[in-house]
């Protein structure tokens, strides 16, 4: 079985046909075929954006999650409430880390101090099209007090946040009303670890 790199892929221009706050990228191309050879020149649009982290805050001592919720223009024509419940997310800023990212992020938009960060995955969320990619965690945190309305004025932020049950949440990923990408693999992935952190978290700090 052929295991192809970045080096069976010919990039044969690449343009900028749009830059703002994100760019959008032209680029003709073409790479290695698995029947052998090399396919034809191909034109494509990449969507390029700053990788981002996201951020489950689960207290592992209540056995609840601190969830987000806000105004989503991607949402806007596919559903009737484009206020989608999200986790703490972020873009990097010039020099940070994914840590800094996730600590500043759960700062502005939750007013939540993350305790432990947790590794669950890096993975690229619409590779057909964009080259972000995630980086997604879930964080100890003390839900104790968090809720209210937060986000950064002068990003034009306006976040509800508020603690749920961990089951309550899973049973509204289920059940549709949690559906983007992000939160979905973080829920299940607690799914199957909330028993092991809540045995290894002791006694609330």
């Amino acid at each position: 079985m052929d295991n192809f790199t970045r080096a069976d892929v010919e990039i044969i221009r690449r343009e900028t046909g749009f830059s703002g706050f994100y760019r959008m990228d032209i680029l003709t191309l073409r790479h290695r075929l698995f029947r052998g050879g090399w396919g034809p020149e191909l034109r494509r649009e990449l969507f390029v954006r700053r990788d981002a982290v996201c951020v489950l805050p689960y207290d592992p001592w209540a056995d609840t999650v601190v969830l987000l919720e806000q105004v989503r223009v991607g949402a806007l024509d596919k559903s009737e409430r484009p206020w989608l419940i999200e986790l703490v997310a972020g873009l990097f800023d010039d020099d940070e880390s994914p840590e800094d990212v996730a600590h500043r992020e759960a700062q502005e938009e939750a007013d939540l101090t993350l305790l432990k960060l947790l590794p669950i995955m890096r993975y690229f969320p619409s590779p057909g099209g964009s080259d972000e990619r995630v980086h997604l965690y879930c964080a100890l945190v003390d839900s104790a007090g968090a809720g209210g309305i937060h986000g950064l004025d002068s990003e034009g932020e306006d976040i509800r946040v508020s603690v749920w049950l961990r089951t309550d949440a899973i049973a509204a990923m289920e059940n549709g009303l949690i559906d983007n990408a992000a939160s979905i693999i973080g829920l299940q992935w607690l799914a199957m670890h909330a028993s092991r952190l809540r045995e290894e978290a002791g006694a609330r700090p």
